[in-house]
């Protein structure tokens, strides 16, 4: 199943240096849940609004960490469907990672730009509120989504870190 985990610029130096990720650990999948509520059938379509769901738990993450770039991280990854497990109670499309992420199993990495620092910075301060619904405070996140992933290969990690 490809999942998507929300990360940190801290998690992929991890992975780069051989690391596993622990578990257990929040993610987005297409679950027959998320199918229902989105309006397009698409599953191309249907990715990219699973991962836009990572990355915004990523803001948290972001923010919990002090010693990550303030970029948003999802790592796309393919995982047996026995390490999956539902998490219906934390929001559409979340689902619980049961096993350790090493990098043979991440297909690709979604990270910010050097230019959706600053509107990361404040949406880290802010997602909670809006997510208790407000509208100020969700604002400020817009601000932060509104600013697109780069797509990177595996492969490219290496040198992505280089850049942070």
């Amino acid at each position: 199943m490809r999942i998507y985990l929300p990360s940190t610029t801290t998690e992929l130096a991890t992975l780069r240096d051989g690391e596993v990720l622990p578990e257990p650990r929040a993610a987005t999948a297409v679950t027959a849940e998320f199918r229902e509520w989105y309006f397009d059938t698409d599953l191309e379509a249907l990715e990219y609004a699973a991962l836009l769901e990572a990355a915004r738990l990523s803001l948290r993450m972001v923010d919990a960490d002090p010693s990550a770039a303030r970029r948003r991280v999802v790592i796309a990854a393919d995982v047996p469907d026995s390490g999956i497990e539902p998490d219906p109670g934390s929001g559409r499309g979340s689902v619980r990672f049961v096993g350790d992420l090493d990098l043979s199993a991440v297909v690709s990495l979604h990270v910010d730009g050097e230019d959706a620092e600053t509107a990361v910075t404040a949406a880290t301060a802010v997602v909670i509120e809006a997510d208790l619904g407000s509208d100020d405070a969700q604002f400020i996140v817009d601000e932060a989504e509104a600013h697109e992933l780069g797509w990177y290969a595996s492969q490219e990690l290496g040198p992505l870190l280089e850049l942070l």
